[in-house]
């Protein structure tokens, strides 16, 4: 079954320096019908001001992942890491018993554009000791397939998370297909960032659209024109 979230349907909080869609309840959107799907507590879709970004601030128990579309995301954290993230850079920070952090756009020109995403831990990881990675990802190993970012085991150049979940990101040319094949105790969440594709050659989805996919067992998605999308291969509930 193949359930449609459209990307004007999402939440949303507008501020001077902030535009964000919340596919997720967060912040002030609380919406009991999209909690989080699985393990898979928030996506939020943020475009950024010049200069504008989130002074330092706490979390806990929580794998957050920040995927940028366009410019540059400046990140600090209270476990000394520092760095500008980029298109292609995936960054993971495990909170663990607790950290605090702060990103802000690099630029003072131009916005930058980013995804969010926090994946609850498995329950054997909760109370661990916070960590960071960050990784770079070309655009050659990208294209035209589903590219791994994340996942338990680190495998594949990938990021390590504490959930038994994989983050795929594909850059897809007009008329490219991937395909993802799924098990019986497995459901999916597929975001798209950019452009627009076909899921299983009936479902048209668009920028900022999301599906959750349960109970199928091949995820096939075409782009219709070039496109970006990220997909969440996600234990059942």
């Amino acid at each position: 079954m193949i359930t449609t979230r459209k990307a004007q349907q999402r939440g949303r909080t507008k501020i001077d320096w902030l535009d964000s869609w919340h596919t997720f309840s967060f912040g002030n959107y609380q919406d009991h019908d999209h909690v989080q799907f699985g393990p898979l507590r928030v996506i939020n879709d943020d475009i950024v001001a010049p200069a504008g970004g989130f002074g330092e601030h706490p979390h806990r128990e929580m794998e957050i992942i920040t995927w940028v579309l366009d410019g540059a995301l400046r990140h600090a954290d209270s476990l000394g890491n520092g760095s500008a993230i980029q298109p292609g850079d995936a960054q993971r920070m495990s909170a663990g018993r607790g950290i605090y952090h702060s990103e802000f756009n690099d630029s003072k020109t131009d916005p930058v554009h980013l995804l969010q995403i926090w994946i609850h831990p498995a329950a054997e990881h909760r109370g661990i000791e916070p960590g960071y990675e960050q990784k770079h990802f070309d655009d050659e190993s990208l294209r035209n397939r589903l590219a791994t970012i994340a996942n338990p085991e680190g495998s594949n150049g990938s990021l390590t998370i504490h959930q038994n979940a994989s983050v795929h990101v594909a850059r897809l040319d007009p008329g490219a297909t991937v395909r993802h094949d799924l098990s019986t105790d497995r459901q999916a969440w597929l975001h798209i960032a950019r452009g627009k594709v076909t899921l299983n050659d009936n479902t048209l989805l668009e920028a900022g659209d999301g599906a959750a996919v349960t109970d199928e067992s091949v995820l096939q998605i075409t782009a219709t024109d070039s496109a970006e999308v990220l997909l969440f291969d996600l234990p059942s509930d």
